[in-house]
């Protein structure tokens, strides 16, 4: 097999972020080097504890978890609870992590790490882009050192779901997300970020089909079956620690899509990103220079994309615009699923 495909996973978990991590865990073309909390969807310090007992239930205690910034560049903090619950992890209720993060920041982090292996991490971000931006600013040169930027954020020709035009990680910390296109843009073309946009990222629809062939590949029982007439809340039975633990949050998820009128489903964004950093799944992409409005007073936080050179500056980014959600779905599902069954033959 070829060298595993070696990540900084910086996140703000959250439901999907962890769906994510659990992919990225279950990979075998993946090596996650540190997982880097921002605050985001709940603050830094719950995200540090999400962090922590992932990894701990999934068997990996021994993977770095550093704390991020508590608060955005500018901007004080949004969180989203009512999307992914009080905790950050739906209804799922992890036990303590037995660890604490280590002792440096995630900007300290992204610095040392891109020294120490230079050219050779992908970087992969799921939440706002905070640590990313303050790295940046502590050594200019990162851009230089990483392998790839994978970014999960914005919104280009197609509505936002923070404002209508915004995405929430880049309306989290616009001036952060500006400072890291911006820093980008000087990286040879080949080794532009990608970025997962809503535009793409909404087509990744969970329904509860998926978890049940999941849990099922997992060998947990009884079979994991959500349904949109369960009472609001249920708790799953699963067998498997794991699958109880997903199964909880992803229904939160898909209650709060369901109250948006969206469907009983859970449009898990961070996961695909995350497939993308591997290049585990088919997409298209499309080079644009991106750039981020700070002072709109309807458009803050929005991503804004020149397709065809209007500025007269390079492309800073290459854009998803097209995959296969069936095919990525069965990915996510034999990966994640044959994971778990043998974790449970070991960890669990």
């Amino acid at each position: 097999m070829p060298e595993p495909t070696r990540l900084v996973a910086d996140v703000d978990t959250g439901i999907d972020d962890a769906l994510a991590l659990l992919y990225l865990l279950a990979s075998p073309d993946a090596e996650i080097v540190a997982v880097l909390s921002t605050a985001g969807n709940v603050p830094v310090q719950q995200v540090t504890t999400n962090n922590l007992a992932w990894l701990q239930v999934c068997g990996r205690p021994d993977i770095e978890v550093a704390v991020g910034s508590e608060a955005p560049l500018v901007a004080p903090l949004m969180t989203t609870e009512d999307t992914h619950g009080p905790r950050g992890v739906g209804y799922a209720d992890l036990p303590a992590p037995g660890r604490g993060p280590s002792g440096r920041s995630a900007a300290e982090a992204w610095v040392e790490l891109t020294r120490a292996h230079p050219g050779e991490l992908v970087g992969l971000v799921t939440g706002p882009l905070t640590n990313l931006a303050l790295a940046v600013r502590l050594d200019p040169e990162l851009p230089h050192r990483l392998r790839r930027l994978v970014v999960m954020g914005g919104a280009f020709n197609y509505p936002g779901n923070t404002t209508p035009t915004s995405e929430w990680n880049v309306a989290v910390d616009p001036e952060a997300a500006k400072a890291v296109f911006d820093a980008f843009s000087a990286v040879e073309p080949g080794r532009r970020p990608i970025v997962c946009s809503l535009d793409t990222t909404e087509s990744i629809a969970m329904r509860p089909e998926h978890l049940r062939r999941l849990a099922e590949t997992a060998g947990s029982v009884p079979a994991e079956i959500l349904s949109p007439d369960d009472p609001r809340g249920l708790r799953s039975e699963a067998s498997h620690p794991v699958v109880r633990y997903l199964s909880d949050a992803l229904r939160f998820y898909m209650e709060f899509h369901r109250d948006q009128d969206q469907g009983f489903l859970a449009h898990v964004h961070d996961p695909f990103a995350a497939a993308v950093a591997l290049g585990a799944v088919p997409v298209t992409t499309r080079p644009a220079t991106v750039d981020v409005e700070l002072d709109g007073r309807l458009t803050r936080g929005t991503t804004v994309a020149d397709w065809s050179g209007m500025w007269g500056r390079q492309p800073n980014a290459e854009i998803v615009v097209a995959t296969d959600p069936p095919l990525f779905f069965d990915h996510l599902v034999e990966r994640v699923g044959a994971h778990l069954a043998a974790l449970s033959r070991t960890h669990v």
